[in-house]
Parts: structure tokens; sequence; C-alpha cells
């Protein structure tokens, strides 16, 4: 994706519904794709809830979650490693801190409570508050904080830490081990309420540290080599910021940014100060940690500073506010290429003796959006493709553009199918599907399990949004109300084939990889047509708009420039004027979409290639569901439309290993077998079945069961629907001969929405 030169943008969210928290500071959050966790802190007492905020559909919800739960913290540690999180330390009650170190397994809002073996060359941590954690691999470092050696459990006695742990991490859960590194190079005084973030550049894997409280607010910025483990003062350029703590500091690609904290009160306001010693900013430091030169995109505002000052009553929010107000103690959260803040405090005013915690929550944006994935197929019709894409992060609609393919080249020998008859059937009669290159894609659905967990509302973001319900919908926004116990959803992903299966059509070894973005022509020689601009994820499309003129680039966002500075998003008076064109049956369409934010248009998606329905023959079953019961699974789905009104029979494949060849194949590779075939809605697949299943690991390498259904007709077999059902990947480690049903910790339920 270009570069651009145009500095960030602070946007405010003015909209959010759900379970909203109540504001506070000295809490953390840490993002799970396009979800924020937000965890402890508090105002008038520490929060106990975890909280979580769906960027995409603005929705804040509730999770149910069970296990070891921990006790309400503040100013603790806060890490995410792909969808587990760690917290450590922290204040519990006023004057007692805590070590204890718990894991959440967000794919199931799972708590557990650590217990890593002590270092073998000193003691583990003590209980502290104020530190930073911080991840680098498959190891987290822990750095300073603030220590309470009073044996009063009334009393504070402040102890400034400067140690330095290395906390080595197992795969997936749990934790080995604490150990003391041994550093050179002197390394940074004591200190707490300082941040931490790795990088890692040309070079090695480095950690920062910046700024934090001992006595006074700190400015310095130090360096470790994680390789080497030598300590040394980072040396920068550029407009330095005020000392601080309380502060955020968060990468984005190889910049970190620095908002607000406590400050010093400014050398020219000190005279109306007295007495005052510190106030929160509002400013917004980057550093880039390439060429280490720091830039001040926004510098501290007056009447900020004037507002916090003793005498000045409380200060109104500003709904016209251009920039989030001064505040310390917030939380801080990256989700693509945007920076997400929430809350904080504002400042205490000793003249008024109360303390306010804002908010507002906002996001600072920093580029475009990035390329999405390519299209899916929900469902396809004789004049109809019901189309849909994942979300990106950093978008706020998108534009789907359409191009007719040109039909494809026919095989010299259209009968030559080894081992099977010259009508294309098996040895039972019973024709066999293949599709065609292209004209599957993935889609993503629910499939219902037995067993509790929330697996889904790691996915959940499209129903919110005013996505399609039930077996229309991509992904779907779980009821906060339905995430606890006896709610376990595994994911199952469906893709309804755009290609008529006829009579002729056989199962082969080496068919072409249908689930991936085709490339069989290049689709930039030829004319892309505006199917439109949606802040939704979907489209049903059954037209497009031609070019206003005969240029060859379209009237709309995809033809103006990618570094344009116009900030007008399109809307359907940009087509009024534009000629409508159907879609025809039997036509193979070519789809990419591409996000839009404030900076503009990001790049288009790889391209995916739909077919519509040819007339006469019946739809792709909908609407599957997966239960897993013991040693089988349960494949339910709905009936699909037939011109004729009837259904004769489906007929469901499975993907099946290979004699020479490993388990973990890609998609393209895969020979099927039938495993049933008959009138009802519903089958079983036993363990025998299961035992030969592919697991396929195409898409994304989340491991999969791939099956496929078709419906037929007087006419013939209709287009196919297939599902993967995703798979638990740490037990797929184990064992790849078995595939594995229990989906309770499917490693990428979460993956579902990337």
């Amino acid at each position: 994706m270009t570069t651009f030169a145009e500095e960030p943008q602070w946007r405010k969210v003015h909209s959010v519904s759900g379970v909203v928290p109540r504001s506070r500071h000295g809490h953390r959050a840490a993002a799970i794709r396009e979800l924020i966790v937000v965890f402890g802190g508090g105002n008038e007492g520490i929060a106990e809830d975890l909280h979580v905020y769906n960027t995409v559909s603005k929705q804040w919800f509730l999770p149910a979650v069970r296990g070891d739960i921990p006790p309400g913290c503040a100013a603790h540690g806060f890490v995410c490693e792909g969808t587990r999180i760690l917290v450590f330390g922290g204040m519990v009650e006023f004057g007692k801190y805590t070590n204890s170190l718990y894991e959440l397994q967000a794919s199931r809002w799972l708590w557990k409570k650590l217990k890593p073996r002590a270092p073998r060359n000193g003691f583990p941590p003590c209980p502290r508050i104020g530190h930073s954690l911080t991840l680098v691999g498959n190891k987290c470092y822990l750095f300073g904080g603030l220590a309470n050696d009073s044996e009063d459990p009334n009393g504070n006695i402040t102890r400034y830490m400067g140690d330095f742990y290395e906390l080595e991490l197992q795969s997936l859960s749990g934790a080995r081990s604490w150990s003391i590194p041994e550093t050179k190079g002197g390394g940074p005084s004591a200190r707490e309420s300082h941040t931490s973030v790795a990088y890692t550049g040309p070079g090695s894997q480095k950690l920062y540290i910046f700024g934090g409280m001992q006595g006074r607010r700190l400015g310095d910025l130090w360096q470790i080599d994680l390789d080497t483990m030598v300590w040394s003062s980072a040396v920068t350029r550029g407009s330095t910021p005020l000392p601080r703590s309380l502060h955020t500091a968060s990468v984005i690609g190889n910049k970190m940014y620095v908002f607000g904290g406590w400050i010093p009160v400014p050398a020219s306001d000190k005279q109306n100060a007295s007495g005052t010693e510190s106030i929160c900013s509002d400013s917004l430091s980057v550093l880039n940690l390439d060429t280490m030169c720091w830039q001040k995109l926004c510098p501290e505002q007056q009447v900020n500073t004037e507002s916090q000052l003793p005498g000045q009553g409380p200060q109104s929010d500003d709904p016209y506010a251009c920039r989030p107000k001064a505040r310390a103690g917030h939380c801080a959260a990256a989700v693509g290429s945007r920076l997400y803040i929430w809350s904080g405090r504002d400042g205490y005013r000793r003249s008024w003796n109360y303390q306010v915690c804002c908010k507002d929550l906002w996001y600072l944006e920093t580029d475009r959006p990035a390329t999405p994935e390519a299209p899916l197929l929900i469902k396809s019709t004789v004049s109809m493709l019901h189309v849909a894409w994942r979300p990106l992060a950093a978008a706020d609609c998108y534009i789907l553009q359409i191009q007719p393919a040109p039909p494809p080249v026919k095989p010299a020998d259209p009968t030559g199918a080894g081992g099977l008859d010259s009508r294309g059937k098996d040895s039972t009669g019973v024709p066999c599907l293949q599709p065609q290159t292209g004209e599957t894609t993935n889609m993503e659905a629910k499939a219902s399990d037995k067993d509790a967990s929330a697996e889904q509302q790691i996915t959940a973001e499209a129903k919110a949004r005013g996505e399609p319900s039930a077996e229309r919908e991509t992904e779907r926004q779980p009821d906060p109300q339905r995430c606890g116990a006896g709610q376990d959803t595994s994911a199952t992903e469906v893709s309804s084939s755009a290609q008529q299966q006829p009579e002729s059509q056989t199962v082969s070894d080496k068919t072409t990889d249908s689930c991936a973005p085709t490339h069989q022509q290049n689709p930039d020689e030829a004319v892309w047509f505006d199917v439109g601009v949606f802040k939704v994820l979907f489209s049903e499309v059954s037209h497009y708009f031609l070019l206003a003129d005969s240029n060859q680039a379209s009237a709309a966002v995809s033809s103006r420039p990618p570094n344009t500075k116009e900030r007008k998003l399109p809307g359907a008076q940009d087509y009024q004027s534009r000629q409508k064109q159907e879609l025809a049956p039997g036509q193979t369409y070519r789809f990419r979409v591409a996000g839009i934010n404030f900076f503009g248009q990001g790049d288009f998606s790889a391209v995916s290639e739909f077919k519509t329905c040819q007339p006469g023959f019946p739809g792709a079953p909908s609407a599957v569901k997966i239960t897993k019961a013991n040693d089988s699974v349960h494949i339910t789905w709905e009936a699909p439309t037939s011109p004729s009104g009837r259904i004769l029979e489906y007929s469901m494949y499975m993907a099946v290993r290979k004699s020479r060849s490993t388990s973990l194949e890609r998609l393209g590779q895969m020979a099927f077998i039938r495993i049933y075939r008959g009138t009802k809605t519903s089958c079983s697949v036993g363990s025998a079945h299961l035992d030969n299943a592919q697991i396929d690991c195409s898409a994304s390498n989340r491991p999969a069961v791939v099956f496929r259904i078709a419906a037929k007709n007087e006419q013939g077999y209709g287009p196919a629907t297939q599902i993967r059902w995703i798979q638990d990947f740490s037990k797929l480690r184990g064992s790849t001969s078995k595939a594995d049903g229990n989906a309770e910790v499917d490693l990428d339920a979460a993956d579902s929405s990337s």
C-alpha cells in the first residue's frame, strides 16, 4: 500500500451501543483483531468486569467469563498474544498490590491463574503497580513499577522498582518460568507509570522504555537489544515530548505514538499554578523507530492547561472538538492502522476536591485501509449474485467493482474422465461434484456445538451492521446475553458454487483450488465497472453501472489517485446519471473490493469469479449447521429453491486424504468421496469417515474439514455449497491422522473475521 505524506487525524466515535462501561482511569486495553478488550481500572472503586468493544459494529458487550476469574485491579500489566491475554500485578485494594498472573483465553472467555516457576537466579517479581509488561514472540518482559513495603495493610511505603524480568510462555496456553536476564549497559532508572513497546527493525528486536515517574516526571528514552541484552540510551532528534507519566505509547508500523499523560506545569503558567506541579496533556507525538526522529503532531493546547489550574471549574465536553481532551491513565489499543483511546483521568482539581474521568472514545486515523481479502459468494441465482466481504479495521465504507469474464476455453476432450463411464458417473451411476476454477469461494457461518464457549464472540461483527441474517450472512454478531455457559459454537465456513453441476462432472484428485482467487486472465487489462459504495459488508448484485464516458477508468472512487486529498465519500448521487447493466444468466463475473476511509481508497483485493445460475436448475443448499456428537457430526441444511418446486435428492461429499500424501493438503489437491445421497436435508458423518478426512489449511492456515453439498431436480444437479469445518490446530499438532471435531478451542474461531 502506498505511503502518504499526510498527517494522522483524530476522529471521535459519536455513537456506540451495548453495555457501555463506566468511565475510569488505570485500566488497560488490548486488541484481538477488530475487538478491543478492556479490563480493570476504576473511579471511586476498582472495576471488576471485562468489557469488549467491537470496532466494526461500534458495540460494547460484556462476555460471560468463567474459570479462575481475577479480582478487579488497576495499573496492571496487560498483553495479548493471538486470542489469549495475560494480566500481571496491579492494585486490588488501596495500598494492596498483587503479583498474581492470570491468562484469559478469549476464544472461550476462560480465565486461568498461572503459576510459573521462580527464576533460578533470584526471586519472582514482587507485588507492584505501574509496571510495564511487553510481549515479544513467546516471551513477556516486565520492567519497573511501584511496590509497597508497608506491613500495615492500611499503610503505604512506596518503593520505585527498576528490575527486569523475562517470562517464557508455553505454546497456546500457560507460562513456564520467570527468569532474570543478565543485562549490560546500566539501563533506565527505577520508575513507574512509564510505557514500554517492542519493535523489530532492520536489525534486532528491541524494547523501548519511555517516561515514567520517580518523584518527578521523566522524559528519557531507553532501549534494550533483546539479542545481546545491552541497554543504551536512545539517541533521537526532532521535537522531543515533555517528561510525562501515565501516558500511552503504541506501535503502528514503524512508528510509536505517544499520547497524553501527566506533564509538569509549563514554566509560563507556574505563576498561576499555586503549588500545582503537574497537569494532564493532550499532546500527540510520534517517534519513527527506524530513523529515531520525533515529530510533534499535536502540541499541548493552552486552553487545556489553563482549565486544569486552581480556581477553574469543570469543563463541559465540546461536541465539535477535533481532538481528544487532555487526560492521563487512559487506555490505548491499535486495531489495524487505527489507534483507539478511551476514558482516562481528566485532571485533579484540588480546590474542587474531586476527580473527573473522560467518557469519550476516539481513534487516530494513520493510513488508508489495508488490502481486503477477496470477495466471498453467499448465494447465486439466475439474475443475482449475493457477494460479501470481510471487514477492514480502518475502513469507513467499501467500493465493489465487477467485470464480466470472457467465456472459458473448452477442453479438447470434454468426456475424457478416467475411471468413469461416458456420462461422467461413478460406479453407482451417481454424478460426482467437482466445482470449476474460480466458481466457488468461502463464506462463513455458525455451526452449533453442544459444549459451552464463546468462540464466535471473537468473530462477531456483522449483524449489528445490517448484514443479512441466517444463511445469507458472512459473519454474525453474537448476542452478548448468550455468550456464557451453554452457548458454545464452532466455526464453519460455507461457500456456494456459482457453477451448475452437470451430470458429467467428476471427482478428481487434481482439481484446481476453487476457493482461491482466480487468475485465469489479467483482469486489469479489461474495464472494471462500479457496483456501488457500501457501508455494509455485502451486496445483492443484480446490476452494475456502465462508464459515464469512453474513459477506461471508473468515474467513482476507483478513478481517484491513491494519494488524493479529497475527503468526499461517494454516494448514490454519483451513479444517478449512469446507465445500469443487468446481470445475465449463466455468465461468469469477476469481483474486487477496496476499503475507503479519511485518507482515501486503499488497494483493491484479489479477484474472485462467480457465475450466475442457469435457468431450470436448483439453487445451492444454505443455512448449513454442524453439531458435534461424540465421535460423529450431524450436518443439516435448508432446501434450495427449485423452478419445478421439487428436489429429487442431495449428494454430500467430503475431502479425504490420499495415500501418498499428508493430511495437511491444500484445497486444490483434494480428492472427494460421497458420504451421503438421499432426500433428507440432514446427514450424520461417523468416525470411520472422519478418521480419513483431509485437514485443509488453504484458507489463511485455518485447518478445516471440507464438505460439499448439492441438490438435484429434474434438470440435474445445481451449484454446490462448500463447508469448511474449522478444527482446533493445537490438537491437530499432536495428531493429524484424525479430524478433531471439538471446535471449542477453535484456533482461529477468532480468525473467522480476519
